[in-house]
């Protein structure tokens, strides 16, 4: 029944749909990726072709589906502390806006949080930056999927090594019985991460403002066009002066002048 190939029209109808959906195109040599994560889906509601399942999908009916297709078919690739030296500079950002006047709370958005790792890294700086102050993380995805993931906070081991040893120890919980192996994100941590289904490419809810964004390997998915529609959107939730992280891979380079350079991948609100 399933292992045959997707056709070139039925894959172009799922291409339009999927960049209806989240903003993102897939090119051509995709076709085994989406063969790769569709098929269990076909042979779940036992179907002959992508063709079928399109016109399932795209039933009034069918939103949970829907929402499936895109679940799967969202690279979710992430790590704790990815990219160091952002993280570096994300701590000196920290002590600065520590030293604000008024002590207003600090606020960070990860506008790609896929499973967690990358708010939860952020929260484990902010608080041993910023302590007791009062401080929060707004962390964003299109995946219902991983933010289902990213809520409950558990890794397994090996993700759990990418943490250091320190941090570790003071916020991250070790599984023993049947959880042995598994890692837990101390409540303390948990409660300080808001976990919100966020769609980059429609109107943003009232969220922020905010004194960082991180919008890290996002942007590489999409063209011009969408990419200054994100970045203008997203600076419009950046107080003054506020910081917008991107992945090394990218740059903003000709897209938007609503932000400018400061060091490579970072980014600073115009006044």
């Amino acid at each position: 029944m399933i292992g045959a190939e997707i056709s070139d029209k039925d894959f172009e109808r799922l291409r339009r749909f999927f960049e209806s959906a989240s903003g993102i195109h897939l090119a051509d040599c995709k076709k085994v990726l989406v063969c790769g994560r569709l098929s269990r889906r076909l042979r779940h509601f036992k179907l002959d072709s992508y063709r079928e399942y399109m016109d399932l999908i795209e039933s009034p009916n069918q939103r949970a589906e829907r929402q499936m297709a895109i679940d799967l078919l969202t690279t979710n690739e992430t790590h704790f502390f990815r990219e160091p030296k952002h993280f570096e500079r994300f701590r000196r950002v920290l002590k600065e806006l520590a030293d604000r006047p008024g002590s207003p709370a600090i606020r960070v958005w990860s506008a790609a949080c896929s499973t967690g790792e990358e708010p939860y890294s952020l929260a484990m700086t902010m608080s041993e930056v910023l302590g007791g102050r009062s401080w929060s993380v707004l962390a964003s995805d299109l995946s219902m999927k991983v933010l289902e993931d990213a809520r409950l906070g558990i890794y397994q081991s090996q993700r759990f090594c990418e943490i250091p040893r320190d941090l570790a120890e003071k916020y991250v919980l070790e599984g023993f019985d049947e959880y042995a192996g598994q890692y837990r994100m101390d409540a303390s941590l948990r409660q300080r991460v808001h976990f919100e289904q966020i769609n980059l490419m429609e109107p943003l809810p009232r969220v922020g403002p905010f004194d960082v964004i991180f919008l890290r390997n996002v942007l590489i998915y999409f063209d011009k066009a969408s990419k200054r529609r994100i970045v203008d959107a997203l600076v419009q939730k950046l107080r003054q002066g506020g910081l917008l992280f991107i992945g090394h891979s990218e740059t903003l380079g000709g897209v938007t002048d609503s932000v400018v350079a400061i060091e490579p991948t970072v980014y600073q609100r115009q006044s």
